[in-house]
């Protein structure tokens, strides 16, 4: 490219309210990765409990600030799986009565990606993160994995890591139980979801967790603290960009 995209970073609430050093690390890996990087001002959150609640009047007016507030920029690019599926998968279809905002929708669904997969699906970016010697495990998030399609690109990251070292869950596929709303909803059942999913964690013997989405962190940091584990747990954007710093904590 011979001029630098200029890209939006998406922040999601998650981000701001829990771990703001995911968004720093972010636009530090845009940044390297060749990228302008601007944060909209006017961006609230993506939707998605909305829009899982059935509350599409909610969800809609949200997708219509979003729109506005993320125009302009060649890319919008998101710290999240979850985040990135609600805009580039379900965002439009709120606008399915209304064409000329469907049109709209369909433009920025179509220029969003969730992080990693920007950095290696659509800059070729290959990181020099500082070493790092430990030994980590990956979480596929739903969202990601599913609706996204991110599976291989995180680990390619992460090879690009001296001193670390990746071993896989048996079922890093496995659901963590948080659901966005599901774990509000349904309790019972996404405590057993993610006390199975600890289990695969600490079985693996690693000494850190890594994920791209701050809802499956949280809720995996949760269950990991209150079952006395040590092992650590950060998103992937912190570890790719040197800047771990604490430990994601527990989410209540």
């Amino acid at each position: 490219m011979t001029n630098k995209p200029r890209v939006a970073l998406f922040v999601t609430c998650l981000v701001d309210l829990h771990r703001p050093s995911v968004g720093f690390a972010s636009i530090a890996l845009l940044e390297a990765a060749g990228c302008t990087v601007e944060v909209p001002r006017a961006q609230t959150c993506c939707g998605q409990p909305a829009y899982n609640a059935g509350d599409r009047k909610t969800a809609r007016d949200l997708a219509a600030s979003i729109i506005t507030a993320f125009s302009g920029y060649d890319y919008i690019v998101v710290p999240s799986g979850s985040c990135g599926g609600m805009l580039s998968r379900h965002l439009p279809h709120l606008f399915d009565d209304d064409p000329n905002l469907r049109a709209a929708a369909d433009a920025l669904a179509a220029k969003t990606h969730e992080l990693v997969s920007f950095l290696t699906d659509i800059m070729h970016y290959t990181p020099t993160p500082p070493p790092h010697h430990a030994t980590a495990t990956y979480h596929d998030s739903c969202a990601g994995l599913r609706e996204l399609g991110i599976k291989q690109q995180p680990r390619a990251l992460l090879a690009t890591v001296p001193g670390l070292a990746l071993t896989e869950m048996a079922d890093p596929e496995l659901c963590c139980g948080f659901g966005g709303t599901f774990c509000v909803k349904f309790p019972d059942i996404s405590t057993r979801m993610v006390s199975d999913k600890a289990a695969d964690i600490d079985s693996t013997g690693a000494d850190l967790l890594l994920s791209g989405d701050m809802g499956c962190l949280l809720n995996m940091a949760g269950r990991l603290s209150r079952a006395g584990s040590s092992v650590q747990v950060r998103h992937i954007a912190e570890l790719l960009a040197g800047t771990t710093g604490a430990a994601i904590g527990a989410a209540g």
